[in-house]
């Protein structure tokens, strides 16, 4: 039986968010395609009717999922400071520390997509200048918009590493007022 071309793009639309939210979760490269197809209630073989390899899937998961994370939401406003400065407040905060399904992707999936196919790490790569880029002319100041990118990334990656909740509070708090220090000297 033919599906129609809506009801294939749904599947792939599903496929795409639920992966999202597994390699965020799990990890990527650990989840199978037959994984991956189950999630969506699929069979694995079903698979290749939407991507040719996972490796597409992995490109077009980065892509997605950068596209949707708070920082490129702001990015894409064109944010004042002000706005700066309550996103990353927001993105150094415990609610997001403990939602890698639903925030920022590159913590979870930083060491995936430096380990991932050249594709991956362009696409990673196109939307972390473009949002340098954005940052930076908020900012006035290139250096520093790399400088905040990381450091947030880094604390979150780091207070996921951690056990007690709070330790995680600790180092939060620190690099909030670290931003909001670097921010406002930068004026």
């Amino acid at each position: 039986m033919r599906y129609s071309t809506e009801h294939k793009q749904q599947t792939r639309d599903k496929l795409l968010a639920s992966s999202g939210a597994l390699a965020k979760r799990g990890g990527f490269a650990s989840t199978g395609v037959a994984g991956l197809m189950k999630a969506i209630g699929l069979t694995g073989g079903a698979f290749y009717n939407h991507f040719p390899s996972k490796d597409d899937l992995f490109t077009e998961v980065v892509r997605q999922e950068l596209c949707k994370s708070p920082l490129a939401r702001l990015a894409n406003q064109g944010a004042s400071r002000e706005r700066l400065v309550r996103c990353l407040q927001q993105y150094l905060s415990l609610a997001h520390l403990h939602n890698p399904e639903g925030g920022c992707p590159l913590p979870p999936l930083g060491v995936e997509i430096a380990r991932a196919e050249r594709p991956v790490r362009e696409e990673a790569e196109h939307w972390l200048v473009s949002l340098h880029s954005a940052w930076s002319q908020t900012l006035e100041d290139e250096a520093l918009a790399w400088v905040l990118i990381s450091q947030c990334v880094g604390a979150l990656v780091i207070g996921r590493m951690l056990a007690s909740e709070s330790v995680q509070t600790q180092l939060l708090q620190a690099n909030r007022s670290c931003v909001e220090r670097a921010l406002n000297e930068s004026c």
